[in-house]
């Protein structure tokens, strides 16, 4: 299963949703978007290519009881967790936060196959060592807005866990 993960689109509503479209297009299956969504219209774009979207909110609050009326209204295509996730997709355990140090603690852990955080507005893919013995991959997109930092998402393939960093365009 191929995903799309983003991440700090803050209110770049064209941005998040030519990368979803970019994703869609090369066969990601859904969407994690890692916070700093902001306004729940910038999800409108994304949520038109009709791929399951699951959203944190960030340190960039945005408008929560909007984004629970959306997933509530949305059939299940719009998935708010709130300040984290836990998701199980393509088989895998992932757990979705927007600060990367709360990722790195969570992979350390080896309870998830795959954390994915965000806030850096800088895309980075890692192995971390677990106390478990094993390594969890730690993935940050980057920002899809290009704030401070080039427009980058990231196409994930959750049965080879490999993961790209994909310019916004680019791909």
């Amino acid at each position: 299963m191929r995903i799309c993960i983003v991440s700090d689109s803050h209110d770049r509503a064209d941005a998040l949703g030519r990368a979803v479209r970019e994703a869609a297009a090369q066969g990601a299956q859904a969407v994690i978007h890692c916070g700093d969504l902001i306004g729940t219209q910038t999800l409108r774009p994304a949520m038109d290519a009709g791929l399951p979207i699951h959203v944190i909110h960030g340190n960039n609050l945005g408008d929560p009881n909007s984004l629970s009326r959306w997933a509530h209204e949305s059939g299940g295509r719009l998935r708010y967790h709130g300040a984290d996730a836990r998701v199980e997709l393509g088989g895998r355990r992932i757990f979705v936060v927007h600060y990367p140090e709360y990722g790195y603690g969570m992979a350390c852990t080896g309870d998830w196959d795959l954390v994915c955080c965000g806030h850096s507005h800088h895309a980075a893919v890692e192995r971390v060592a677990n106390v478990k013995g094993g390594a969890t991959w730690l993935v940050n997109p980057g920002t899809v807005a290009g704030l401070a930092a080039p427009a980058t998402w990231m196409l994930g393939d959750l049965a080879a866990m490999r993961f790209e960093i994909r310019e916004l365009g680019t791909a």
